[in-house]
């Protein structure tokens, strides 16, 4: 059994929130540390099993993040999976000091976003992405997953249209590269279902056995119907944000994930099985009210409740 398939097996699907992470990008508010853990209490007494917990950042530029290790310990003292975002060989070794399940690198799709989220060119991306693999793999056999997120996959509000055949290009480097998950983006909302299908099912082609996962933002309100367009193509890592939280410092435009909530809500009415109670989980909104009442939340379930009738 290959490393990544250890944690996110492709016989079900793995359903990551992403809220403590993403989805304080960009608020003006955040929760404190004993908040983000009641926040995990809940949604893993919910049934959530994977969380990412945070970025290796400057604390200095990203307070929001200065608790990451506090929240990781939290995530795995529960029993469930954590992730955490790493930009560079820095947060990387931090992650591997953190004993993080999944480290995160980010590799931008255009060049414009690379250069304003990282300022570094792509290629130079794909290379530290090796250097990072090498060094998980020196810390030994038990290492976390590396999985490679794509961003700005399906347009850019940057440059604007994205050729399918970049993105491709940037998947089989990073395959190569040796990450065990790629993860495709559409930071900005720019995707449609034919758009997600047709790039998944390239993409599949190109990297044999690797996991492919999806990261969707709902700026022009598709992501719901792009997610099912991905679980279609046999996409089986999908995440998605408390309340719709998120969006991406340096991408003009961005808005919040997908609804975590809906996103468990789709999964179950497709047929596929979450382990995820939707009624808690919806619960759990009444956290980020308390504790940023000056942040949007969005979703159609908090709005409307659960059907009377199944789906």
């Amino acid at each position: 059994m290959s490393r990544a398939a250890k944690v996110f097996p492709t016989d079900r699907v793995s359903l990551r929130e992403v809220g403590l992470r993403d989805g304080l990008q960009l608020v003006r508010q955040f929760p404190d540390t004993a908040a983000k853990q009641e926040w995990v209490e809940r949604e893993y007494a919910a049934g959530v099993r994977y969380f990412e917990a945070g970025s290796f950042l400057p604390a200095s530029r990203f307070p929001q993040f200065a608790d990451v290790r506090a929240i990781v310990s939290a995530v795995q003292g529960k029993g469930a999976y954590a992730t955490a975002l790493a930009l560079n060989e820095r947060g990387a070794e931090d992650a591997l000091q953190a004993n993080v399940d999944d480290i995160m690198f980010v590799i931008s799709a255009t060049e414009g976003h690379s250069q304003a989220n990282t300022r570094r060119s792509r290629q130079e991306a794909v290379d530290m992405l090796a250097r990072i693999v090498a060094m998980r793999d020196a810390a030994g056999p038990d290492g976390p997953v590396i999985t490679a997120g794509i961003a700005m996959a399906f347009g850019c509000s940057i440059e604007g249209r994205v050729d399918h055949a970049e993105v491709l290009r940037l998947v089989e480097a990073c395959a190569q590269a040796g990450a065990d998950v790629v993860a495709l983006a559409d930071t900005v909302g720019y995707a449609g279902p034919r758009d997600v299908a047709q790039l998944f099912s390239a993409s599949a082609k190109l990297v044999a056995d690797l996991p492919l996962g999806v990261h969707l933002h709902d700026t022009r309100g598709m992501a719901i119907a792009n997610a099912a367009a991905a679980l279609d193509q046999g996409v089986r890592l999908l995440d998605g944000s408390l309340g719709g939280l998120g969006g991406c410092p340096f991408a003009p435009g961005a808005t919040g994930n997908v609804v975590f909530e809906d996103l468990v809500f789709l999964c179950e009415g497709m047929g596929f099985p979450t382990g995820i109670d939707i009624e808690a989980l919806v619960d759990v909104r009444s956290i980020l009210a308390r504790t940023m009442p000056e942040e949007k939340l969005y979703g159609g379930l908090a709005r409307s409740g659960l059907p009377k009738v199944s789906i």
